[in-house]
């Protein structure tokens, strides 16, 4: 048995084995590429009239939230451009526990309460995540079939190499005017091979969230050997002290001051006495990475350094900042809606390929039964 014998093989069963997880997994990929651009039509709630003046303050659009759903814990509330509505967040430690609330930033009117637990994008992010299962259980199940696909893009890379120069004019291009098994077969090869150059990095990023190793190689090698700070939540050590403006109405106006052309301020709000307040200025509303935490004493507003990759972009490693991007490298947002099509295509086509290679499967397993059935006459 030859090497790449061998190699087709391995590719094949590791395929077989795959396939539905992959088939699904390419799916809702495309659907995810294109999240923020169908809820701009699926989602008015979030937008309002401009008006002149200024936005009303965190501490009253706190009190207007919090009537809609007593006894909630309320995370943040997010400002954006003059034409969005101010968005609240209650998010607590049960990821179950998840609300948004979209208010009129001028005028305190409340637009829409959504359960997350029934939004669509939510539900498709919890099958491409963890296939609707137990996170501790689906998450391992997507990681190894995203492994597995990794491993089967370069066995068919080296499966598809051409020999000679021959053979290099059939590996580019689809010959449309043959039977549909050749067809199926240029199909599986050929745009197996242009989407693997996208996908390897889609499946990468995936690979980060299913696999702790993965994640924390990456970030040694991208940081030379060091290991990434885990999150941590900065204390507030002065005393306690009463003043006339609310703290998150202190700590916006400084964010307005500190950031004035970013697209969107998120205000967090303290859950104890000693929790720090914080906020968090994005430039680009369409992803994620750019953005600026902040932590500020929640008595003198004295700012609190960190250690952590959420802090201030600029002051980040560069390991931090690539582990920043790997939400928007995997749906394609950190080239724009450029990257966003590749991401969807890459999607697509990934998610051709086990059917093109079933049915290159099945085509040969007939083939080879009708021979043996011929040569036993």
């Amino acid at each position: 048995m030859t090497v790449k014998k061998a190699i087709g093989i391995i590719h094949l069963w590791l395929g077989l084995s795959s396939g539905l997880v992959v088939l699904f997994l390419g799916l809702t990929g495309c659907i995810l590429a294109f999240q923020r651009e169908i809820e701009t039509i699926s989602l008015p709630s979030q937008y309002v009239e401009p008006e002149e003046g200024n936005f009303i303050t965190p501490s009253r659009i706190y009190k207007i939230a919090a009537a809609q759903l007593p006894g909630k814990v309320i995370h943040s509330v997010t400002y954006g451009k003059k034409d969005k509505s101010a968005v609240v967040t209650f998010y607590h430690d049960n990821p179950e526990y998840y609300y948004l609330a979209y208010i009129n930033p001028y005028n305190g009117k409340v637009l829409q309460v959504k359960n997350m637990a029934d939004d669509f994008f939510r539900i498709v992010i919890d099958g491409h995540f963890y296939l609707w299962l137990p996170h501790d259980i689906g998450r391992p199940i997507v990681a190894s079939a995203t492994l597995i696909f990794v491993v089967m893009m370069i066995t068919g890379i080296i499966l598809w190499w051409p020999k000679n120069k021959a053979a290099r004019k059939q590996r580019f291009s689809i010959k449309w005017n043959a039977k549909w098994r050749r067809v199926n077969y240029d199909l599986h090869n050929v745009l197996g091979f242009y989407m693997s150059w996208v996908a390897i990095f889609i499946a990468i990023t995936g690979l980060v969230w299913g696999f702790q190793w993965v994640s924390k190689s990456v970030y040694w090698v991208a940081s030379g050997g060091q290991q990434a700070v885990d999150f941590y939540e900065p204390v507030s050590k002065s005393p306690k002290m009463a003043y006339a403006i609310a703290i998150e109405d202190r700590l916006y106006e400084k964010m307005k001051v500190l950031y004035p052309a970013v697209e969107t301020i998120e205000v967090h709000f303290p859950e104890n006495d000693t929790a720090a307040v914080s906020g968090a200025a994005n430039p680009d509303a369409g992803t994620y990475w750019k953005t600026d935490y902040r932590y500020f004493d929640q008595n003198t507003l004295e700012e609190i350094p960190v250690t952590h990759m959420f802090g201030r972009f600029r002051d980040m490693k560069t390991a931090d900042k690539i582990a920043r991007m790997n939400y928007d490298i995997h749906v394609g947002a950190i080239l724009g809606l450029p990257g966003k099509i590749l991401a969807f295509f890459a999607s697509l086509l990934a998610a051709s390929l086990p059917v093109t290679g079933f049915l290159l499967w099945w085509g040969r397993k007939k083939k080879s039964k009708h021979k043996t059935s011929a040569s036993s006459i």
